[in-house]
């Protein structure tokens, strides 16, 4: 089997790293990553100028790109051989609920996905212990279940991981998107020459964290699969807009 490596960390995370370190066994991986932390950046691609590509290992190429860019570059005609599944991570924190919406590292395996792979983005859910072995052994047990039981071609996993020891998981559920408050007010700043700088705030906490979201998994100890899809359309409310939609002049 053959695994496209990917993450928005860059390819000098240590979650990347880890990772592509503790698959070689299942499968020959193969790392094409940005050349820089490109976390938020979504599903950008690069199109108005030429990306530069850099071997920087065995199997290791970084971009100077988005993680969309990387994935789509690896697959449409750097690689000599198309890869049989996308693996996107280990993310530092979390990509919970409304996160997904602004994640490279969900976007990444979303190209895959784009592509015609099958692909899973993984994320340890930080909290001051890093552990990176749990999230690995996590992925390692997705990878084989999902070779041996294939999902519908249409689905990503989005998967979060306690920070905590293996051992000290709690399980693992199949959970949907819970979603956050809205996000902390921007912080203001001066910069050098005394002119206003703005950072955005940190996210806001659950807000629709109750059970059976992936909030909840996570807080239980447990970890969280999500099964997302890229059509983005409100089926249940096309009967109802397309009677608004007649009262339009």
């Amino acid at each position: 089997m053959r695994i496209l490596l990917s993450n928005d960390d860059g390819y000098q995370a240590r979650g990347l790293r880890v990772l592509a370190e503790n698959l070689s066994d299942l499968a020959t991986v193969t790392v094409v990553a940005p050349d820089r932390n490109q976390s938020g950046v979504s599903n950008a691609l690069t199109l108005d100028s030429p990306l530069r590509i850099e071997q920087v290992g065995p199997n290791v190429y970084c971009v100077n790109g988005t993680p969309s860019d990387s994935v789509h570059v690896a697959i449409t005609g750097l690689l000599d051989s198309e890869p049989d599944m996308v693996v996107s991570g280990i993310n530092h924190g979390a990509n919970l609920g409304d996160d997904v919406l602004y994640s490279g590292t969900v976007a990444a395996a979303m190209e895959g996905r784009f592509l015609g792979l099958p692909a899973v983005a993984v994320s340890l859910v930080l909290d001051g212990s890093e552990h990176f072995a749990t999230a690995v052994e996590v992925t390692r047990a997705l990878i084989r279940q999902m070779t041996d039981h294939p999902l519908p071609q249409d689905t990503i996993l989005n998967v979060n991981v306690p920070d905590v020891p293996y051992a000290e998981l709690k399980g693992i559920s199949a959970t949907r998107l819970g979603f956050r408050h809205k996000s902390e007010p921007v912080i203001k700043a001066l910069d050098p020459k005394n002119q206003p700088i703005y950072w955005i705030g940190p996210a806001g906490a659950g807000q629709d964290a109750g059970p059976g979201t992936d909030f909840h998994a996570i807080a239980a100890g447990r970890v969280s699969v999500t099964p997302i899809k890229t059509d983005l359309t409100d089926h249940r409310s096309l009967d109802p807009l397309n009677s608004w939609v007649r009262g339009l002049r």
